[in-house]
Parts: C-alpha cells; structure tokens; sequence
C-alpha cells in the first residue's frame, strides 16, 4: 500500500483540483449543472481515484486507479477546450490549467 499524501501526483492533482473549482467559477450561472458540475466531478475524481488506489492491496490495483485518474484528466483537458470553443472561458485561462495536468 502508498500513502497518497506522499505521493506528488496526488498533491498536485488536489492543487489542480482546487483550480478547477476556482475556474468554474467564471462559467455562466447556466452551466452549473452543465459544464461545472462535469469538470468540478472529473477534477475531483483525479485525487480521489489516486487516493483510493494507494489503499489496494496491490501494485496492480494502484496501476488500474491511476489509468482511470487518467482518464478523468484528459476528460478535464476536453472539457477546459470546449469551455474555450464557446468563448466560456478565454483562452490563456485554458492554455495555462491543460499545461498544468
């Protein structure tokens, strides 16, 4: 078993976490339910998944919640481009969080 607070990944998937949540802010009240509500669960997902992985009994259970932590990076990164694609969310803002998964 890792202890996720150890680990990098998983410190910087909370701070990238946090940044979600701070970024979904700026979307319109009407995609609270759309937008936000996705990307705050995919980013909450990333440090979740890295977490519960740790605590499996063995390296190829970590390996499994890592690709799916994974996974719900890249489902972030395409969120932050359609935000960007319907003009929610300025450029630079998504340049810089997809440069930071």
């Amino acid at each position: 078993m890792h202890n996720p607070r150890e680990l990098k990944v998983w410190q910087k998937a909370r701070v990238f976490a946090s940044r979600i949540y701070i970024l979904t802010d700026r979307l319109p009240v009407d995609e609270r339910f759309g937008l936000t509500s996705q990307m705050r669960r995919a980013a909450i997902s990333i440090p979740s998944n890295i977490a519960e992985g740790c605590g499996r009994g063995s390296d190829k259970d970590f390996k499994r919640f890592l690709e799916i932590a994974m996974a719900s990076a890249y489902e972030i990164e395409t969120q932050l481009l359609l935000s960007q694609d319907l003009k929610l969310l300025e450029e630079e803002m998504v340049r810089d969080e997809i440069v930071k998964v």
